[in-house]
């Protein structure tokens, strides 16, 4: 008999939505897999043990959501009265999702489900397996589709082409082509060329002689010239109309507008190439810096290193982790500012301010490619309201962009004013440029494959991503221009301006100042040995008692003999995650005013309000910034 492990490991890797609910009228959310959560846009965390109508309401400005909702507890009230499965068809039921700023709004949704018993020793029903499958995207295409086809802008932009055609397609009269052919009370000689393009023909041709030979149905979807001389492509489908002796006398056909359809198609091949395309970049990009932290690492095990060899190998490692942090963060923040997770912190600037600090920013890289930077800055204030960090971060990226473009030895340059009503940065350079067609589209995601395919130039395309999106979120535009390859790039933002009476707030210092700090007894608690070794072994450097455990209950149990001032957590741990753990420390009179730090991978916005709402009193993402760490601790001491 299998474990329950592999039935466990069954539901989780299932690429269709399931998951388990009680048998009472609450319909509780006992079990969800991964498809569900991912199809739904939700956590694991944020359904178990809720009520499935409480997770997925109905929408109240909807009517037949209501309706949508009777419909499957009807279905679940089958299942526990028959104790048989049933078969809902393709459903319409909106979901609640949370929008940018904070507001819930329900998105049109369709699925198909399928509820079953799951049955106890004792042959009671203990559970409902429901499985679902979102065929939204399936059923907006069938839509399109009708859509398009019932419009009928088929060959002639103006409706769709139904013909009647003799039995060797010689012949071809209009039924209803609004207007497509002249003459439409006689038929008129079938010329392939009036209404195929040149490349299209042969293969037309071959299609329709196959279908006179066999007497079958003709269906190609294929390019058509218009009316109107543009070109588009038509889904073509002739029936054969046979006599009392089965012989072909006719066929009738018609031919319906796909040229949008084909565009979709189209475009979404497109993307799908350059999710690729970005998926080798990434693991070109992480497997770059794993190859000398690895060479390190072997290094260091070998005997006889002296101080300065020591030293040299583990500033390549801590240069390698930085990279791979930075490549990481960039991930993370894309996803967060593209769906719109990212909370603007909106005050007066000086946009000479803003450019300053970038420039500053970016000056090592500069210097490391000996280009000459020119910084024009306007001779009074220009006021923008938003978030000095993130606009800090567009002027760095589209300079760090600029830099990495352009020829060691090139020149940048950066100025501001106003324009329009609106305060504009320009960052201009004399580097390798880009075609015309790429200017379009030069701020998409993973654009930066079609500008260095040989990955010399390194990075994840993102940075001009991250320009786009946080520069519309403060309500401007972006643009690029490129006289063409070898001639350089020029990027303007533009921003919403106040007026220069506007007093721009002043430079706040949110992390503490570093000390040495006072040893302390600290106990880390991670799953990962390997981690929690290391971690202590920083720590022990530094002067603090370091205690290790890689478990939650055997943390407690420490942490009530050794009553430990401060308590490093990792929140994916096994028994009990990070979170609960908190919480049980700060019910203990022995734990509840000792610190603790969250060090965990979970760096999203939403992730560090749970962990902070737990009783944490920081927030620390892996690979763990030592420096923030160490005054935190000396803040604790």
């Amino acid at each position: 008999m299998l474990p329950p492990s592999v039935f466990e490991s069954a539901f989780n890797s299932s690429p269709i939505g399931k998951y388990l609910l009680s048998p009472t009228p609450e319909a509780l959310i006992l079990a969800v897999n991964d498809a569900f959560l991912k199809a739904c846009s939700r956590r694991r965390e944020d359904l178990l043990g809720k009520s499935l109508f409480v997770a997925f309401p109905a929408d109240p400005d909807d009517p037949a959501s209501s309706t949508n909702e009777a419909e499957l507890r009807a279905s679940f009230a089958r299942v526990l009265e028959t104790g048989t499965p049933d078969l809902l068809p393709v459903q319409r039921y909106p979901i609640p999702l949370e929008g940018p700023d904070g507001t819930i709004a329900f998105e049109e949704r369709f699925w198909s489900a399928y509820s079953a018993p799951v049955f106890g020793p004792d042959g009671a029903v203990t559970c409902i397996s429901h499985t679902t499958k979102d065929v939204t995207e399936q059923i907006r295409s069938e839509r399109a589709l009708r859509e398009s086809e019932n419009r009928f802008r088929a060959l002639t932009t103006a409706g769709q082409v139904v013909y009647r055609m003799n039995a060797d397609w010689t012949e071809l009269r209009e039924l209803d082509g609004r207007g497509f052919l002249r003459d439409t009370d006689s038929p008129r000689s079938f010329w392939l060329q009036d209404y195929i393009p040149d490349d299209e023909q042969a293969r037309v041709h071959a299609a329709v002689g196959e279908a006179i030979r066999t007497g079958r149905v003709f269906e190609l979807e294929h390019r058509v010239r218009r009316i109107d001389g543009s070109d588009g492509w038509a889904l073509s489908r002739a029936v054969p109309i046979c006599d009392a002796h089965g012989r072909v006398v006719e066929w009738i056909g018609a031919a319906s507008d796909i040229t949008e359809r084909k565009a979709a198609e189209e475009k979404l091949r497109e993307s799908d190439r350059r999710k690729d395309e970005f998926l080798a970049m990434l693991a070109h990009e992480l497997r770059n810096p794993i190859a000398p932290i690895s060479a390190a690492a072997a290094l260091l095990q070998r005997m006889q290193l002296d101080e300065a060899l020591v030293r040299r190998t583990s500033q390549i490692i801590a240069r390698q982790v930085g990279h791979m942090t930075a490549l990481i963060d960039d991930l993370l923040d894309v996803s967060r500012v593209t769906r719109g997770l990212v909370e603007l912190e909106r005050v007066p600037l000086d946009l000479r301010d803003v450019l300053q600090d970038a420039v500053e920013q970016v000056a090592p890289l500069v210097q490391a490619r000996r280009h000459t930077l020119a910084l024009e800055l306007p001779s009074q204030a220009t006021i923008v309201v938003g978030d000095k960090k993130r606009l800090v971060q567009v002027v760095a990226n589209l300079l760090n962009n600029a830099a990495k473009y352009t020829p060691e030895g090139g020149c940048l340059a950066v100025r501001a004013g106003a324009q329009d009503g609106g305060a504009c940065v320009e960052v201009s350079d004399n580097g390798i440029g880009m075609a015309p067609e790429l200017t379009g589209r030069v701020f998409d995601l993973f654009a930066q494959a079609e500008r260095s395919a040989d990955r010399s130039l390194g990075g994840l395309g993102l940075g001009l991503a991250l320009v786009k999106s946080l520069v519309e979120l403060h309500g401007g535009t972006v643009g690029c221009e490129s006289a063409g390859l070898g001639q350089g790039s020029r990027f303007l933002a533009c921003l919403p301006c106040l007026s220069g009476d506007t007093a721009p707030q002043g430079e706040q210092d949110d992390e503490p100042m570093a000390q040495a700090p006072a040893a302390l007894r600290v106990l880390v608690v991670d799953d990962n040995v390997d981690a929690a070794v290391m971690l202590a072994m920083l720590l022990e450097a530094s002067g603090h008692e370091v205690l290790v455990e890689h478990g939650a209950r055997a943390a407690l149990a420490r942490a009530h003999e050794a009553r430990p001032q401060v308590f490093l957590l990792d929140i994916g741990l096994p028994e009990m995650d990070g979170k609960e753990l908190a919480r049980r420390l700060r019910a203990e009179p022995a734990t509840r005013d000792a610190l603790l730090v969250a060090v965990t991978g979970y760096g999203q916005d939403s992730d560090r309000e749970q962990i902070m709402a737990a009783g944490f009193d920081h927030h620390l993402v892996k690979p763990v910034d030592m420096e923030r760490l160490e005054a935190i601790l000396a803040g604790a001491a």
